[in-house]
C-alpha cells in the first residue's frame, strides 16, 4: 500500500537507510528499496544519519553541538550523523562497524573504544 499511497502524492518518509543490522536481519533501507524503485521516489531519511534529528535532540535537551558526544556503532549512521551534526564522535566496536571498514569513510571518528563500558573520554 505504501507504493500506492506514495504514487498518490504522499510523502516518502524512513527513519535510517540502513539495508541490514549486524545479524543481517533486513532494516529500514532494505524495505525502502522497492518502493523506491516501484515510485522512482527516494525516501526522506528522518533518523541518523539525519543532522535533522541530531539538532531535534540537542534543541530539545537545550545542548549544544559543541559540549555533546555522539556513541554508535555504526559509521554509516552513528558516526556519520555525529560528524554532520558536528559533534565529538565515538565508534565503539561491539555491533555493525569494524576497525577494518574504517578504511572505507572519508571522515573518521574522533574515538574508538572497544565496547561502551570501555569510554573514558569526554
Amino acid at each position: 500500500k505504501a507504493s500506492y499511497f506514495i504514487m498518490g502524492g504522499a510523502r516518502f518518509i524512513a527513519t535510517n537507510p540502513d539495508v541490514a543490522g549486524p545479524k543481517g536481519y533486513p532494516a529500514c533501507g532494505a524495505l525502502c528499496a522497492p518502493i523506491e524503485r516501484i515510485t522512482g521516489q527516494k525516501p526522506l531519511y528522518m533518523g541518523k544519519p539525519s543532522p535533522w534529528v541530531i539538532r531535534a535532540a540537542l534543541n530539545k535537551m537545550k545542548a549544544h553541538s559543541e559540549a555533546t558526544v555522539i556513541i554508535g556503532d555504526n559509521m554509516k549512521t552513528d558516526i556519520f550523523a555525529g560528524v554532520q551534526a558536528g559533534l565529538e564522535t565515538i565508534l565503539v566496536l561491539t555491533g555493525y562497524s569494524q576497525m577494518s571498514d574504517l578504511k572505507l569513510f572519508p571522515y573518521q571518528p574522533n574515538h574508538i573504544f572497544p565496547a561502551v563500558g570501555e569510554v573514558d573520554v569526554v
